[in-house]
């Protein structure tokens, strides 16, 4: 069920924020009773949310809730080396689930790519179609579908367990509180990754305000209004553009194919992000922002403390510091620094593609580190700061939207292509485009952080209205309307 969708937004949604409003203002004996009513109203719409997308989704979501709260609850009693080997048994069992529904299909392709090609390894073609992932069919292994939201409510539960692990947090003792802590609906199916520090007094003591509520629209408003009217709109474009025989696009069409899915991914990921802290915010929980204008940046590293907030701090906690971080020297941050990013490339999805774009950023930080970083810091015209950390971003995203390494290699190669295109791009320059592209840029950054500082028009309730009904206009009209990270 889509944060955009008709149905969450006229039936699921209104019932959720009357039914918690009604569980608010009733009368009960005391306050912890109420919130125990609330958090199992909330648990039983969240299942039901999930469950939209198909019952057996719903049974994986809850074997990782009851391997992670009897994993912590285990801790709580053990100490020494039968903690560690409760903890690690844990860790590797959601490990295991997600390779499982997430690599086990891409494992099988290069299986009966080897099969199809034995004796004949050295042939271009089985790299070509190794890489590809496209397989034969050989083994008849039905293929696995991929559970929405599993690689964000596994990483939830992991960091849970970790944390009652290093005595961080206290094991929760409520089965059901647990449950809500890794389904809430806000952020089950797209983040944000929700540490269980951050939500643990909210759901036992969180109150709700007129004011959490107002901001929790605007959020709201203004998440969905990125996610329709600009991230599908160049969604659309994008995609359309992918379609075309890569080898015959042209310049012009593959930067305009690269800036719209550029635009789409940012407006798409962090408007529902926004609305996910906006739906929060209006049931009485807080989190941390996922995005902080990254396409403002002046360098990798700095793209990466923007980008994706959630996620790059669960490496950071879970992974890199427990690596060693920054602390043993300069080859071994390096390493720690590519060991990061080629898991983050693989969290993203089971293709090479994504394996590559993760490399790509682990060399990119580590020569900032080396050297680059102190160029960039003594370069006076920013502007070309800007310039290079864009164009490897939207370099990047390439690999991150191709089907395969060698589509990915074309696309970049038409970016220069001397050659003229069969393709006009004019075609694909419609006036809602040109709009689209244009608030996509003052939007990325540029625009908020002048007007906010002189004016609060962002704060007009009939402005976020007027952005609410155009969007849902949109919907209505049954435009393009898919969502990025489904697939992750």
């Amino acid at each position: 069920m889509l944060f955009s969708s008709m149905i969450f937004l006229w039936v699921f949604l209104p019932f959720v924020i009357i039914g918690n409003a009604l569980l608010t203002w009733l009368p009960f004996s005391a306050g912890k009773q109420r919130i125990r009513y609330k958090n199992l109203f909330l648990l039983v719409c969240s299942l039901f949310f999930y469950a939209w997308g198909g019952i057996s989704y719903i049974l994986i979501m809850l074997g990782v809730i009851l391997l992670d709260f009897f994993g912590a609850y285990l801790l709580s009693g053990k100490s020494g080396k039968s903690r560690k080997t409760i903890l690690v048994v844990t860790v590797l069992l959601n490990l295991l689930i997600l390779f499982f529904f997430k690599y086990f299909n891409m494992l099988v392709a290069m299986v009966e790519t080897i099969m199809a090609f034995r004796g004949n390894l050295l042939q271009r073609k089985f790299l070509s179609e190794l890489l590809s992932l496209q397989g034969t069919g050989a083994l008849q292994i039905a293929k696995i579908v991929l559970p929405i939201g599993i690689s964000f409510f596994t990483f939830q539960a992991m960091s849970y367990v970790v944390d009652v692990y290093r005595d961080t947090v206290p094991p929760q003792t409520n089965i059901l509180d647990f449950a809500l802590y890794i389904s809430l609906f806000p952020q089950l199916i797209a983040g944000p990754i929700v540490q269980y520090s951050d939500i643990a007094r909210a759901l036992n003591h969180r109150r709700e305000s007129v004011e959490d509520f107002l901001y929790g629209v605007k959020r709201f408003c203004y998440g969905m209004g990125k996610k329709v009217l600009i991230a599908n709109t160049l969604g659309n474009v994008a995609d359309q553009i992918w379609a075309l025989e890569i080898n015959q696009l042209g310049a012009a069409l593959a930067w305009l194919g690269m800036i719209s899915y550029t635009f789409q991914i940012y407006y798409d990921f962090s408007g529902y992000s926004d609305m996910a802290i906006g739906l929060g915010s209006m049931l009485g929980f807080h989190w941390r922002e996922n995005f902080d204008y990254p396409y403002t940046s002046l360098s990798i590293q700095e793209f990466w403390r923007r980008w994706h907030i959630s996620l790059s701090s669960w490496f950071k906690n879970y992974v890199y510091i427990p690596l060693g971080g920054n602390r043993r020297g300069q080859a071994r941050t390096c390493q720690n620094l590519l060991i990061v990013f080629l898991l983050t490339g693989i969290w993203h999805g089971a293709n090479f593609t994504f394996i590559i774009w993760g490399l790509l950023y682990a060399v990119l930080l580590v020569a900032e580190r080396l050297f680059l970083g102190r160029l960039l810091q003594k370069n006076p015209l920013k502007i070309l700061n800007w310039a290079y950390t864009m164009f490897f971003v939207m370099a990047g995203w390439v690999f991150f939207r191709s089907d395969s390494l060698v589509v990915a290699k074309h696309y970049l190669e038409q970016l220069f292509s001397p050659g003229t295109s069969q393709y006009s791009v004019l075609s694909y320059l419609s006036m809602q485009v040109l709009l689209a592209l244009f608030f996509g840029l003052l939007g990325a950054g540029f625009m908020q952080r002048t007007i906010q500082k002189t004016t609060k028009i962002f704060d007009s309730f009939a402005l976020q209205m007027v952005v609410l009904a155009a969007s849902m206009l949109c919907v209505i009209a049954g435009t393009y309307n898919p969502f990025i990270y489904f697939q992750f």
